[in-house]
């Protein structure tokens, strides 16, 4: 069996976040781009797979910039046995739409049986990616799954929904996204991290591909403009001198909060 597991790198959770004011993108320095934590879930899903299943292939697949070639590797040095990364000129800024028609590509180039994400990123936080991917190549999904079980013909899994956990299964070829309810990661050890530097990892370009972005020809998400959060205001104090709770109506509905 082989299982593409997407990753991505993103700014880090635990650092400051500030949009470019040009280009609308998140600024990304180089010591605050780290490998998403949901991405990393999805990886310990199929390793663990892997682990009990010999005959397994994991391959980890980004669409990223060049300088991001450090955190798909890290891909190989937690475990997986190659990796595969989507990187040119042409996508810097790619929508959702764009993303998904590249990555679809990128996995049917590399030959799949199951494809596991996350089900949402924690820069764009979309959300859509995995049944985007799906209808692209033509497979079913089971998506936001909390629980998942592997086998030679399917996936199953569950899923919260409100007041209830639903129960999903799909046949193989399939895409799934799974939660944060997964186990964390492992970490890389020193052997997987020297173990990585010998690992088939291939870069390719949309000509790769066969991929054509054309944005006049596709219907594409743009941004129209962009401006720095104002910084915030002082706020209203009410001292209580007996008419407090009608004030604080009054403020309410003046502010359209009530």
């Amino acid at each position: 069996m082989r299982i593409v597991v997407l990753i991505k790198e993103v700014p880090d959770t635990y650092g400051d976040r500030k949009l470019s004011l040009e280009t609308g993108l998140a600024e990304r320095t180089a010591s605050e781009r780290v490998m998403d934590e949901i991405g990393e879930r999805a990886l310990e899903v199929a390793l663990s797979y892997a682990d009990a299943n010999a005959g397994t292939e994991v391959v980890v697949l980004s669409m990223a910039p060049e300088e991001a070639a450090a955190t798909v590797r890290k891909g190989l040095a937690m475990g997986a046995a190659s990796a595969v990364q989507v990187s040119d000129p042409a996508l810097v800024g790619a929508d959702l739409g764009t993303t998904a028609r590249v990555l679809a590509a990128a996995i049917a180039r590399t030959g799949f049986d199951l494809v596991i994400t996350g089900n949402l990123s924690t820069d764009g936080a979309g959300g859509v990616l995995p049944a985007m991917l799906a209808e692209h190549l033509g497979v079913p999904q089971a998506t936001s799954l909390s629980a998942v079980t592997i086998t030679d013909e399917g996936v199953s899994g569950t899923r919260a929904a409100d007041g209830a956990t639903v129960s999903v299964r799909a046949a193989l070829p399939a895409v799934i996204s799974i939660t944060e309810a997964l186990p964390d990661a492992r970490f890389p050890n020193f052997k997987g991290i020297m173990a990585a530097k010998k690992k088939p990892f291939e870069t390719l370009s949309l000509a790769d591909l066969d991929v054509e972005i054309d944005v006049a020809a596709l219907p594409q998400t743009i941004m129209t403009a962009i401006a720095e959060k104002p910084p915030r205001g002082a706020g209203t104090t009410i001292v209580d001198e007996g008419d407090a709770g009608e004030r604080l109506a009054a403020y309410l509905i003046e502010n359209r909060l009530a």
